[in-house]
């Protein structure tokens, strides 16, 4: 009898705007680029894609497109996301 498994996905978990705000800060602070476009996916899947989409001024698939894997997305989505997300970018010092 083998051991049975269900996929694991954080959007899930993800149930206030703090916990957003917490994921995606703590995904900028430790990955890379990459790990952060995933994470903006993860946390727009967990409020809502259509919802973020239409906050962002696109479509959802093209939302969904531009957060993939594959997808290169403009600092100006990202920048929307963000916001749309209940956060903001700043540069800070060290």
């Amino acid at each position: 009898m083998g051991i049975k498994t269900k996929p694991f996905d954080v959007a899930e978990y993800l149930e206030t705007d703090d916990d957003i705000r917490e994921f995606l800060a703590e995904a900028l602070a430790t990955g890379s680029s990459s790990d952060f476009i995933h994470a903006l996916n993860t946390a727009a899947r967990a409020k809502g894609m259509t919802e973020v989409a239409k906050q962002v001024g696109v479509t959802r698939a093209s939302l969904y497109k531009s957060l993939s894997p594959d997808g290169n997305p403009r600092f100006e989505t990202i920048s929307k996301v963000v916001e749309a997300l209940g956060g903001h970018l700043t540069v800070v010092g060290q």
